[in-house]
């Protein structure tokens, strides 16, 4: 899953994907795909502008996080100089990928020293061995253990007050669907306080093709019917179809719990291209919010394929401007 190719149109996503549907419903995964990074927790001589650590959150359900510091953190020592807090959901279709690839250790070091922020990235559990909803029980469980970390680089740099949901792909959907559950949960995160929804290239989709991704059904990246195997293995097993809830955001009228979004003012940012096969559904989204009257910003480009900014730095780095003014933003229009 890389930068866009010449090639033919992909015909076996399961080859494409480099993963093998066992007898016992489980993956076996190429882990050598993208390599992973070791975080970067000390750096004595001050070369390293974002540091990084790992973190359990369940043992039991192996989830983990990876935390990102901007240096510049280490000099302040007032409580006034807190950063905001970004909690990261990674992509991969719900199936794929982890926290610690470098594809995503420095994009959100990047998104660290940009905003500047501390960064939470979950690492959740996969489907299909855990389908949905256990991506977002877990998206879900990373907030509170946030609330009640004494994790040094929280207590002591993460403003828990100006906290932002963000995730790209797969983790864009995790993202909208943590932040519908914790709409209804403000009173039980204190002191966390969300402020907004950060989504780049939600993956969403749907019982019929939307005209995007008829008009890119050979898309060399995520054609539809990649997306689609990542849904059969993802959503929850009886019946469940595409017009789920978990992949189809617009269905009737989308979630009532939209409208505790919208009583709360969270700003809602929805990120994207149209060289993305998704892009439609992701228009879809945005006009929903706005229908509901909710504080939603759309920022789409001309050009560009899904997952690009994974692939290149530099375009991360103009999203994650873009980021952050809808943080910076976000804290005008309180004071």
């Amino acid at each position: 899953m890389s930068g866009r190719s010449p090639l033919a149109p992909i015909t076996d996503p399961f080859e494409y994907l480099q993963i093998v549907l066992n007898p016992d419903g489980t993956l076996t995964r190429n882990f050598n795909s993208i390599p992973c990074v070791r975080p970067k927790p000390n750096d004595p001589q001050g070369h390293t502008p974002v540091l990084s650590k790992d973190v359990p959150i369940n043992p039991s359900n192996k989830t983990w996080a990876r935390i990102f510091l901007p240096r510049e953190a280490l000099d302040s020592s007032s409580s006034a100089d807190k950063l905001p807090l970004v909690v990261y959901y990674h992509g991969g279709g719900f199936i794929l990928l982890s926290a610690d690839m470098v594809i995503f250790h420095d994009s959100c070091s990047d998104l660290a020293k940009t905003v500047p922020a501390v960064v939470v990235s979950v690492n959740y559990r996969l489907a299909p061995e855990h389908r949905l909803p256990a991506a977002y029980d877990d998206g879900v469980e990373a907030l509170r253990w946030i609330k009640t970390s004494q994790e040094e680089w929280l207590t002591g740099y993460a403003d828990l007050s100006n906290c932002f949901l963000m995730g790209s792909s797969a983790g864009g959907n995790i993202a909208y669907n943590v932040g519908l559950r914790a709409a209804g949960l403000v009173h039980e995160l204190e002191p966390l306080k969300i402020k907004g929804l950060i989504l780049h290239q939600p993956f969403f989709g749907g019982g019929q093709r939307s005209a995007s991704e008829l008009r890119l059904m050979n898309d060399p990246v995520l054609p539809p019917v990649v997306s689609d195997v990542m849904w059969d293995l993802s959503l929850p097993l009886n019946g469940v179809d595409r017009e789920h809830e978990y992949c189809n955001a617009t269905v009737d009228g989308g979630s009532k719990d939209l409208e505790k979004i919208k009583s709360l003012g969270w700003k809602v940012l929805v990120n994207g291209c149209d060289g993305d096969p998704l892009i439609d559904r992701q228009i879809e989204l945005l006009k929903l919010m706005e229908g509901k009257e909710m504080h939603v910003v759309g920022n789409f480009r001309v050009g560009g394929f899904h997952g690009e900014e994974d692939f290149d730095l530099s375009k991360a780095h103009v999203m994650h401007m873009v980021v952050k003014d809808l943080i910076m933003s976000s804290n005008r229009s309180l004071n």
